[in-house]
């Protein structure tokens, strides 16, 4: 015979793994730690963000879930709709966890140069992807030309990441809390590459209005022409380079210059040398950007 005692105890037990298989995905974006990193020559604590540890492994959750809550709240996301972006894939994958989970449907057009394992992961959650030529932001042929194309064809949601004030608005609302809180506001520096410019933009943001003094660097790809335009005000001769995600010819409108104080230029070989030593010294199993 089975004491009363136990079945409430088993209630209990199946309540509460009810409670916690009802939250939402979307729960488990952010609130990321942040590590301390092991320089011998650095005599300055250095942190990293373990944004990989979001769902489907970069900061890219965050945005996609803001692009995804803007475009419900404001009405040009209907049940059931399409959304298109313009992605090197990070954002794809955030964006399809989010539609797979919501109902939605996804395409995402990617350059060529991104790698075979992005195509495929999309696509294994749901997203159709398109591959476009490796194209200049001024070519029909870009991969955001083509995406802006096909919303304005098709009736699409274009997610919009490079243009969307979301983007910076999640980083200024949650990123930046989250490192001020977990440092005790003890920040003297902050240093990010770009992408859209929304976790930069967003970042500085919240950090400068605490105090003005902290330092934002960008991190820039040699090749790219953003290191060059926070410098001067003026774009330089951009290049080919390899780091995939970040960097760009032009910068897009939601990334603030005056929201950067100064800009780095990294290295390929520098960038591939950082990611092996981060991933072999601290066991950070990251990318080069």
């Amino acid at each position: 015979m089975v004491r009363r005692s136990s079945l409430l105890l088993d209630s209990a037990r199946l309540e509460t793994v009810q409670t916690k298989d009802t939250h939402s995905l979307t729960e488990a974006i952010g609130s990321t730690p942040l590590v301390k990193l092991k320089f011998d020559d650095c005599p300055i604590p250095i942190y990293g963000k373990c944004e990989f540890m979001n769902p489907t492994g970069s900061v890219k959750d965050r945005l996609a879930k803001a692009l995804i809550q803007e475009g419900v709240t404001s009405g040009r996301l209907l049940p059931g709709g399409t959304i298109v972006e313009a992605t090197a894939g990070n954002t794809g994958m955030g964006l399809a966890m989010m539609a797979a989970s919501l109902g939605f449907k996804l395409v995402c057009v990617m350059p060529q140069k991104m790698s075979v394992d992005k195509r495929r992961s999309l696509e294994a959650m749901g997203a159709k992807v398109m591959i476009v030529p490796d194209a200049p932001l001024d070519s029909l042929d870009n991969f955001r030309q083509t995406a802006d194309r096909l919303a304005a064809e098709r009736g699409w949601f274009l997610a919009d990441q490079f243009r969307s004030m979301a983007n910076v608005s999640i980083h200024e609302a949650e990123t930046g809390p989250e490192i001020w809180e977990d440092l005790a506001g003890n920040v003297g520096a902050f240093v990010a590459g770009v992408g859209t410019g929304g976790t930069i933009t967003g970042v500085s943001r919240f950090l400068k209005a605490q105090n003005r003094d902290i330092q934002v660097i960008l991190a820039d790809p040699e090749g790219s022409s953003l290191a060059h335009w926070v410098r001067t005000g003026e774009y330089g001769l951009s290049s080919d380079y390899t780091v995939e995600g970040i960097g760009s010819s032009r910068a897009s409108d939601i990334l603030q210059r005056h929201a950067i104080d100064a800009a780095e230029t990294v290295s390929d070989q520098e960038s591939y040398a950082m990611a092996v030593e981060l991933q072999r010294r601290h066991g950070l199993l990251v990318g080069g950007s």
